[in-house]
């Protein structure tokens, strides 16, 4: 892959996976209620999941998901409902006791699942596969050097938010910051939902 490419990828790496969205929202937001090392599950599915998904879409189902309109809605529906659901969960927590199992918990099969209905998250991925894999002679190879370097994007930007939630916790603990904290972090997500229906 010429320099100038790679260049371009990891510019736009950048900008995508730093930037605020539904996984770096939850990263944070489970680290400041539960700690980091129950974010950790989460912030390590993220890549996992978004690496299946840029296979798949390198595989041709992008293409299919693009194709076939209410295909491509029954994704974002999907993705908004999931959306609002966890905002919804997340806004009514006010207590580091209340962040228990049965509120804030997003295990590491539920984040790498919700990759594919993260409609950012397909649209980074077509987006590389449309402009750094598709039609090209060296595929394979692109591939194999995106795959790792975006999964390493992928953990790392959601690693730096869930820290940030973490070294927030004990400020969080005091009065209602953390119930204003929760409420914030699931406005996001539901702008972000209300994002995804307009793309």
């Amino acid at each position: 892959m010429p320099f100038a490419e790679f260049t371009a990828l990891l510019v736009l790496a950048t900008a995508m996976s730093f930037t605020p969205g539904p996984n770096t929202t939850l990263s944070a937001a489970l680290a400041a209620n539960r700690g980091i090392r129950p974010a950790m599950r989460f912030v390590c599915a993220v890549p996992v999941g978004w690496c299946a998904l840029l296979l798949l879409c390198a595989a041709g189902l992008g293409a299919v998901l693009l194709a076939v309109p209410a295909l491509r809605w029954g994704v974002k529906i999907i993705g908004v409902a999931y959306l609002l659901w966890l905002a919804f969960k997340l806004s009514g927590s006010g207590k580091l006791s209340e962040a228990d199992a049965s509120r804030m918990h997003i295990g590491f099969w539920q984040g790498a699942a919700l990759q594919f209905v993260n409609i950012k998250a397909w649209m980074l991925a077509l987006t590389i596969v449309g402009g750094w894999i598709i039609g090209r002679d060296d595929g394979v190879q692109r591939l194999a050097i995106v795959l790792p370097v975006m999964a390493s994007y992928a953990f790392t930007s959601n690693l730096l938010y869930a820290s940030i939630g973490a070294l927030l916790r004990n400020w969080l603990a005091t009065g209602r910051r953390l119930l204003w904290f929760n409420r914030l972090m699931a406005l996001i997500l539901v702008l972000t939902a209300y994002w995804m229906l307009g793309t």
